[in-house]
């Protein structure tokens, strides 16, 4: 028993690894995620840890929602990708523009008097 067990989370942490690497498109009923596949579908791709995947999409978003659903009524796994695995690289990245203060720019503009 405890043999068998072994090889199960062996195969099981392989799984996950190859998972890892594996893009996984947010429109596949396995893998579905509804904000991103609305967007990928308007967008004609989606952003796979920060990359951008180019794919054409053949129905309206509302097909690979129906899709889902079937899949689940089915009793199918859904296996979510990892959080943020579909945002766009620019996603909670600083700007690098400073907001507020006046500093030295208002500084600069003051009336002499």
């Amino acid at each position: 028993m405890k043999k068998s067990a072994k090889v199960t989370l062996t195969v099981v942490a392989a799984m996950g690894l190859t998972a890892c690497h594996r893009r996984v498109d947010p429109c596949e009923a396995t893998y579905f995620d509804a904000q991103a596949c609305e967007n990928a579908v308007r967008s004609g791709g989606y952003y796979w840890r920060g990359s951008w995947v180019p794919m054409v999409y053949h129905y309206p978003y509302p097909y690979y929602y129906d899709s889902y659903r079937s899949h689940i009524q089915r009793g199918g796994m859904v296996r979510p990708a990892p959080s943020g695995s579909y945002s766009h690289p620019s996603a909670g990245a600083p700007s690098g523009v400073t907001r507020g203060g006046f500093g030295s720019t208002g500084a600069s503009h003051s009336s002499g008097g």
